[in-house]
Order: C-alpha cells, then sequence, then structure tokens
C-alpha cells in the first residue's frame, strides 16, 4: 500500500487540492481539481494531470459549504480515491509564518492559535488558509497537518532587507518586512538549474506575476530582497491590491475622505490594483483584450512598476545574470513579458520576440548577456515534498 499525500491551498472561496502518491519517496502528482464558489453556487471538480476529469458535482444556487462543508466532501472523495493508498499527512500553504516559523511545521490547536494571531498581516489569505486545517483538527484529529509558509523563503534575507526605518519599540513586536510568495520561489530556485545552471548559481531576479504579483532577488538561490512586505499588499499593483503606496495617503484618507481601518482595507486590498485602475477588470486577459484606455493605461502601469522594481533588485544585487516570469501573468502573458523585457535592455537584456511569443522557456537571444526565461511554478509540489519531510521527520 503507497503512501499519499494530499495538498491544499484554500482562499476565500474556493480549495485547491492535489493528491500525490509516494514513489521512491519522491511525490508524484495523480490528480488536482478543487471545490469553487463555496458561498454562492458550488462547484466540484476533479482531473487526472493530462486533464481528463475523472469527477464532479454542482451544488444548487444559493447552498452555502463553507470552508468546513467543503473540507468534508473533500475528504469524503480522497478516501474513496486512497482505498489502495495510506494518506500519510495533509499539507496545507499558509501565508504567513511571522517571526515565529521560518520552515514547515505540523500544526496542533497551539500553533494553530498562533498563526491565527497573524491574520491582520494578510486579511485575504491567512484565515482562509487555516479554516480547513481548523475542520480537520475538529474531524479527524489523528491525520498529521503540514503548514508550508510563503514567508520562510524570506526568512535568508540580510537583516538590512527585512528593516524598517522604525523605533525598537515597534520593530520589536515582529515589523519587518517578510516577502511572500515563497513556496514559488523556492520551487523556481530549485528548478531553474535545469534551464540555466549558470545564472541559478548567480544573480537572479524572479517576477512572480499573477492576481498576485511581487518579485524576488536571489543569489545562488537564495532570497536576498522581496518587493513585498510586511504584508502582501506592498510592492507591484495587483489584480485588487494597490501595491506600494505612500503611507502619507493612508493618512490622507484618514483625514481628508474620512475612511475608518476598514475602509481603507477594503480600498487597498480589494478596490484598487488592475481593477482600480482600470474600472474593467482585475483579470489580465481581459485587459489586454480590452481597447478602453484605462485597460491600456493599468497594463502601462503594471509594466512600469516591474521594471522600477527590476532596477531596485537589480541594485540590490550587484548586477545581473538571469530574469525569471513565472504565475499565470508571467507564464501566459506575453505582451507584458515583451514590454518588461524590452525596459530591461540596459541590464543586459535582448528580447528574442518570436521565442517570447512561443511561451519560450529562453525568451531571450542566444547572445543576450542577460538571459530571461519563462518557468510554470508548482507550489503543490514543493508543499508535497515538505510535508513529506516533515513527517519522515517526526
Amino acid at each position: 500500500m503507497a503512501d499519499a499525500i494530499v495538498v491544499l491551498n484554500a482562499g476565500s472561496s474556493s480549495i485547491k487540492f492535489s493528491l500525490f502518491t509516494l514513489e521512491n519517496h519522491v511525490p508524484v502528482l495523480r490528480q488536482r481539481g478543487q471545490i469553487e464558489g463555496l458561498y454562492t453556487a458550488p462547484r466540484f471538480a476533479a482531473k487526472d494531470p493530462s486533464g481528463t476529469v475523472l469527477s464532479s458535482r454542482e451544488w444548487n444556487e444559493g447552498d452555502q459549504l463553507g470552508h468546513d462543508g467543503a473540507a468534508k466532501h473533500l475528504i469524503a472523495y480522497l478516501r474513496g480515491e486512497l482505498a489502495q493508498h495510506n494518506l500519510l499527512a495533509i499539507g496545507h500553504r499558509v501565508v504567513h509564518g511571522g517571526v515565529e516559523y521560518d520552515r514547515p511545521v505540523r500544526v496542533d490547536a497551539a500553533i494553530l492559535d498562533t498563526l491565527a494571531k497573524f491574520i491582520p498581516l494578510a486579511p485575504l489569505h491567512q484565515p482562509h488558509n487555516l479554516a480547513p486545517i481548523r475542520a480537520l483538527l475538529a474531524a479527524a484529529p489523528q491525520l498529521p497537518q503540514v503548514a508550508c509558509f510563503d514567508t520562510s523563503f524570506h526568512r535568508a534575507m540580510p537583516a538590512v532587507a527585512q528593516a524598517f526605518a522604525l523605533p525598537p519599540s515597534i520593530t520589536d513586536r515582529g515589523v519587518r518586512r517578510y516577502g511572500f510568495h515563497g513556496l514559488s520561489y523556492e520551487y523556481i530556485a530549485a528548478t531553474l538549474p535545469r534551464y540555466d545552471a549558470a545564472a541559478a548559481q548567480g544573480r537572479v531576479v524572479v517576477a512572480h506575476l499573477g492576481n498576485g504579483a511581487s518579485m524576488c532577488a536571489m543569489s545562488d538561490g537564495r532570497s536576498v530582497a522581496s518587493t513585498m512586505g510586511f504584508t502582501a499588499v506592498d510592492g507591484l499593483p495587483m489584480g485588487t491590491r494597490t501595491g506600494a503606496l505612500d503611507p502619507g495617503v493612508v493618512l490622507y484618507l484618514m483625514d481628508e475622505l474620512k475612511m475608518d481601518a476598514r475602509a481603507i482595507e477594503r480600498l487597498i486590498y480589494q478596490q484598487s490594483g488592475l481593477l482600480g485602475v482600470s474600472q474593467v477588470s482585475s483579470d489580465m486577459r481581459t485587459l489586454l483584450a480590452s481597447d478602453d484606455p484605462r485597460a491600456q493605461f493599468a497594463i502601462e502601469l503594471f509594466c512600469y512598476r516591474i521594471g522600477r522594481e527590476l532596477g531596485s533588485l537589480a541594485a540590490a544585487l550587484g548586477g545581473l545574470d538571469a530574469l525569471v516570469f513565472t504565475g499565470g501573468i508571467g507564464e501566459h502573458a506575453a505582451p507584458v513579458r515583451e514590454r518588461v523585457l524590452r525596459g530591461a535592455a540596459w541590464l543586459g537584456v535582448e528580447l528574442d520576440p518570436a521565442a517570447n511569443a512561443a511561451g519560450g522557456p529562453r525568451l531571450t537571444t542566444s547572445s543576450s548577456r542577460t538571459a530571461a526565461w519563462a518557468i510554470p511554478t508548482d507550489e503543490e509540489v514543493t508543499i508535497a515534498r515538505h510535508t513529506r519531510a516533515v513527517i519522515a521527520g517526526a
């Protein structure tokens, strides 16, 4: 009976899952899927690695499964799928590990309570990441669960890269730059040697571009600097998040527009970014297909900010050997990559338009002093590897 690991990635209205079996201790993907519309019209689908639908179900409009109901449905489904396997553990993506957790950890009730303290630092993610863990602790307390943190990879950053220019009375409480998307960056760091072994040992900037977007400077595969900071709202403009914002703007919103903390939170997390600028959509695919000038300006601003951050991160590295695009936009939006790469010519980047239009993986000419790549990320397999290692070391 082979061992298996399930990976859960819970969002505000969906839970994604991946099922891996262990072959010679290596996680091999068997199927993945999700339950979406948890609070409106729930829909479940599971597919094999080729995309063939293995199982599906739809609930009635207005049915609210919630995270508890979705977790119960998934466990019931997976029990059937795992009849010939031993479910070793469930691994979870958890956005924020704070100062306390710099590596994956097996979760119990006490650790769950600690992780709940970080909800104000990642209000769009943390409560939903924790919901299925809490539900499974209650329903199956004997089943090991492992939390893998998006912040852990960045704990290698130098102290000066983690610091804010604030008094110790504040920074000693854990107010510092944490960085996020670490599971994605960790995967790219482990995978890049297959594409460009020399660059992987050198100075690399990775752009994780999706509905959430950030960039990371890596030296020899270790995080040196990140565009995201104390929360996952800093840095690049995102689907609905502002990205970097002068703190004085927040004071203006409070003093002049009389907005309270919750209204400002909604503005900077849910009503800004590509959606707020364009007033059209938060989806880059929709914006690229639109002829609305506001949509085009939102794209221009997005690419401009990537270029600005690329210069900053290259400075932190003291130069640049490679640029890697990943995430939904980074992997699939050739026009975005083209704008960024043309703007990065000063860094020795020589775009290959045909290769970029074809999706790469190499996006630059063979003579380009600085290489650029499009590499699909896989946070789930990273979580599965960590989960196996934690349980093996228990």
